[in-house]
């Protein structure tokens, strides 16, 4: 973390996302999954099922699964006694689908008989679903919810960060404690959203696309090997 109001300068933290805020148009996903997602009303319950989805899932096969499956049954009172089998049906062919159903299935169930149907809008409680970790805990608060406060981080949101010379931490979630401290609030809800497609397109995992990254003369690029 930086230790004072001249490292947080040398950082550029608002130049950066300003940059990316104007950029973002050019990293829209692709047409097809970006009108799928469209097409799901958002609610906390489809932002937090959306999210189970999503692990280890490209984008635009979670928009597909999301939209079958809500499709049908887009309340956890309507899932909670659909048969697994048809769950897993509807999902195919997201990661781990078979888990995931049975998942889906047993946090609807929760939900009905321990809320009352409503997605907790409490961080702890939210933790407390089978499934439910700091990440997804996070987007519901902040995409599903609507409150302010809650910063969601993932593989980008750790990994950029920290080549860029912000932090130097081993974790998503020491990240997210580390970023919370140095990142203005005024950002905290579009940082995910903003980092995540970037991370997807521009500043990738491997061999990083500099050439055409515009922040990169902000960019310290730690353990940044080769790029492109």
């Amino acid at each position: 973390m930086p230790s004072d109001t001249q490292d947080m300068e040398d950082l550029h933290i608002e130049e950066v996302l300003e940059i990316l805020k104007k950029e973002i148009e050019k990293y829209n996903p692709p047409v097809v999954s970006h009108l799928k997602w469209r097409k799901i009303k958002q609610t906390p319950f489809t932002v937090l099922i959306s999210c189970i989805l999503s692990l280890r899932t490209k984008d635009e096969v979670t928009a597909e699964a999301s939209l079958k499956l809500f499709q049908k049954y887009d309340t956890p009172e309507k899932i909670k006694d659909v048969p697994v089998e048809e769950i897993e049906s509807l999902i195919y062919p997201v990661g781990f689908y078979r888990t995931k159903a049975r998942r889906i299935k047993e946090i609807s169930k929760i939900i009905v008989e321990e809320y009352n149907g409503k997605v907790p809008d409490n961080f702890e409680e939210l933790m407390r679903l089978k499934g439910v970790g700091r990440k997804t805990a996070n987007i519901v608060m902040t995409y599903g919810h609507k409150k302010n406060g809650y910063l969601a981080i993932d593989t980008h949101c750790h990994r950029i960060p920290n080549r860029l010379g912000w932090i130097h931490t081993k974790t998503p979630e020491e990240s997210e404690r580390e970023l919370k401290n140095i990142l203005p609030k005024k950002y905290w809800k579009d940082f995910n959203h903003l980092f995540v497609r970037f991370g997807q397109t521009i500043c990738l995992p491997v061999s990083p696309k500099c050439s055409i990254c515009p922040v990169k003369e902000y960019c310290k690029r730690v353990g940044v090997t080769t790029s492109r």
